[in-house]
């Protein structure tokens, strides 16, 4: 089987369904960018150090990364039509209490802090986001169609568990997190 079909070469791909639709339309752009969020969430992960006390933080993230691909096959679903895949609210509660092991972990923030760190950190933050990206892109699809209020909710508190999971990192690795500096002071 090749991996081209031609099929979207002007402009056009198909949904779940097989409806065709413009690559700009809006349930494109949302499912592209859980997409984008996926990657950047490998790109991340390729950058933990070695060890196995990193392997519980990958274990959650095959959970996530496949929660992610589910969420996208919902977004490339037609309103109506069935879905393969569902996101639920136990899946929303599970990142709030990987969130809640976690950020019991680090200092109590007082300030923003700036992006960064260990290089698995700073791609935690780009990945954190493009998934505010893709919740803003589902947004605007549930306010034209219908679409699972999870959907939403779970790119939300995925948003902020990458967040946590960088400061986390950069706490793990001996980084320091870089305050914002109010204006006027050093």
């Amino acid at each position: 089987m090749k991996i081209y079909t031609k099929s979207g070469d002007k402009g056009e791909t198909s949904l779940v369904s097989g409806v065709r639709v413009p690559k700009h339309a809006d349930r494109v752009e949302a499912y592209g960018t859980c997409d984008e969020a996926n990657s950047a969430i490998g790109l991340a992960l390729s950058l933990l150090p070695d060890g196995e006390a990193w392997n519980e933080l990958r274990g959650v993230f095959h959970v996530v990364q496949t929660k992610l691909f589910h969420i996208g096959a919902e977004l490339a679903t037609p309103e109506g039509k069935p879905v393969g895949w569902t996101i639920s609210d136990e899946d929303v509660q599970f990142l709030e209490e990987e969130i809640d092991k976690l950020d019991a972990t680090l200092p109590p923030l007082s300030n923003f802090i700036l992006p960064g760190g260990h290089p698995a950190a700073a791609a935690f933050h780009v990945a954190r986001t493009v998934v505010r990206r893709a919740e803003r892109k589902a947004v605007l699809v549930s306010r034209q169609e219908q679409v699972n209020g999870a959907v939403v909710k779970y790119l939300n508190r995925l948003s902020d568990y990458l967040f946590v999971v960088a400061r986390w990192v950069n706490r793990e690795t001996g980084r320091a997190e870089q305050h914002l500096h109010e204006q006027g002071t050093d």
